[in-house]
C-alpha cells in the first residue's frame, strides 16, 4: 500500500508544470519584443569545480555545457557563452515562460538553480504632446507600446501621470511653459519635451467672440450717431431758412406799414403801371379811337388829399375867395359841321 502511495505521488512531481509567474522562487525577467536577450546567472563565477551547466525552458532542456566535452552548438534561436549566460534570439511572444538553469560539478551535485519568469513587452514609440491655445488643453498620447504608463511634468512639476495612451492637461498660467512627457514600460523609456507659446496667451474663445460683438456694437453706434447728427443739421438748416423767410416777411409788411394809405376812388398817379401785364403770346392791340361828346367840355376838379398827420397846412384867413369862372368851348363837331 505504501508503495502505491509513493509511485502514485512520483508520478505527479513528474507531471506537474509549475505556472507562468506563479513561481514564489523564480526572478521575472522582462524582454523587448523582437530584440535579443541575456539571461544572466546572478551571483555565479566559473570554477574548475563546475562541471555541467543546462537550461531549461519549462521541463525542456534547450541548452548544455559540460566539461571536456565539446560546447553546445548554438542553434538559431539559442545560444550559450562559457559562463552559463544564455542568449534568445529575436524575442517573439511565445517566447514568454519559465526558464531554469542547473549547475552540477564532476560528482553531480547540483550546485546552483535559479528560475527565471521571461515576460514579453513590445518597445514603445516616441510621446507626442499637442497643445490648443483656446482651451488651455495639452496632451500626451503613445501610438505603439505594450502597457505604457505616461507621466506629464509642467517646468519640472509632475502634474498628471496614467497607465494609458493618452493623457490631457489643463493649465491657468500665462507665460511660456515646458512640458516634458515620459512614456515607460519595463522594456522602454521615451521623454518628449515642447515649449508652449500662445500668441493670443490669455485671450480665450468666448473673450474673442466678445470683442468682436463690441466692435460690430460699436460701429452700429457710430453709424447711427452720423445719421443723427446729419438729420439734426438738415433740421437746423430748415428752421434757419424758416426764420430767414419769416423775417423778409416782416420787413415788408413793415415797409408797408411806412407807405400813407390811398384815398379810394383816387386814381393812380401812373395809370399805366396799374394795368396788368400783357398775357406772354397775346400781341397787344393799340386801342380803338372813341367819339368826342358833344357839348361844353367839363374839367374835373381836383380833390384835395386830406393833410399828412404830422404836417403843418397853412390855413387862410378872412372872406373865401371867388371862384374862378368856367369858360365854355365850342364842341369841336360845331365847328366842322360849320
Amino acid at each position: 500500500m505504501n508503495l502505491a502511495c509513493e509511485l502514485l505521488a512520483s508520478f505527479l512531481l513528474i507531471f506537474t508544470v509549475p505556472t507562468k509567474g506563479e513561481d514564489p522562487e523564480s526572478t521575472v525577467i522582462w524582454g523587448a519584443l523582437d530584440h535579443d536577450l541575456n539571461l544572466d546567472i546572478p551571483g555565479f563565477m566559473r570554477s574548475d569545480i563546475v562541471a555541467d551547466i543546462k537550461w531549461y525552458k519549462s521541463r525542456n532542456k534547450i541548452t548544455r555545457i559540460k566539461k571536456d566535452m565539446p560546447l553546445y552548438e548554438p542553434t538559431d534561436k539559442y545560444d550559450m557563452f562559457t559562463n552559463g549566460t544564455l542568449k534568445i534570439k529575436t524575442l517573439m511572444r511565445n517566447d514568454s515562460d519559465l526558464y531554469k538553469v542547473e549547475v552540477y560539478d564532476s560528482n553531480g551535485v547540483n550546485l546552483l538553480e535559479k528560475k527565471f519568469d521571461l515576460k514579453i513587452q513590445e518597445m514603445l514609440s516616441g510621446p507626442e504632446i499637442n497643445w490648443i491655445c483656446t482651451n488651455r488643453t495639452v496632451s500626451c498620447k503613445v501610438e505603439n507600446g505594450s502597457d505604457p504608463k505616461l507621466q506629464l511634468f509642467l517646468n519640472s512639476s509632475s502634474v498628471r501621470q496614467g497607465n494609458q495612451r493618452l493623457i490631457t492637461y489643463v493649465w491657468n498660467s500665462k507665460w511660456n511653459k515646458t512640458f516634458m512627457c515620459v512614456a515607460s514600460n519595463h522594456v522602454d523609456r521615451k521623454v518628449s519635451t515642447e515649449i508652449v507659446v500662445c500668441p493670443d496667451e490669455g485671450l480665450d474663445l468666448y473673450l474673442i467672440i466678445g470683442i468682436c460683438l463690441g466692435g460690430i456694437v460699436f460701429l452700429i453706434f457710430v453709424a447711427l450717431l452720423i445719421c443723427y447728427i446729419s438729420r439734426r443739421k438738415k433740421q437746423n438748416r430748415r428752421r434757419d431758412d424758416e426764420e430767414l423767410e419769416i423775417k423778409a416777411q416782416r420787413a415788408t409788411l413793415e415797409e408797408r406799414g411806412r407807405k400813407p394809405p390811398q384815398i379810394p376812388g383816387s386814381a393812380p398817379a401812373n395809370p399805366g403801371t396799374s394795368q396788368a401785364p400783357p398775357v406772354p403770346g397775346h400781341r397787344s392791340q393799340p386801342p380803338a379811337h372813341r367819339p368826342r361828346p358833344h357839348g361844353p367840355r367839363v374839367q374835373p376838379q381836383q380833390k384835395r388829399l386830406p393833410p399828412t398827420p404830422g404836417t403843418h397846412v397853412h390855413q387862410q384867413k378872412g372872406p373865401p375867395l371867388p371862384k374862378p369862372r368856367v369858360q365854355t368851348k365850342p364842341p369841336c363837331d360845331a365847328g366842322e359841321n360849320s
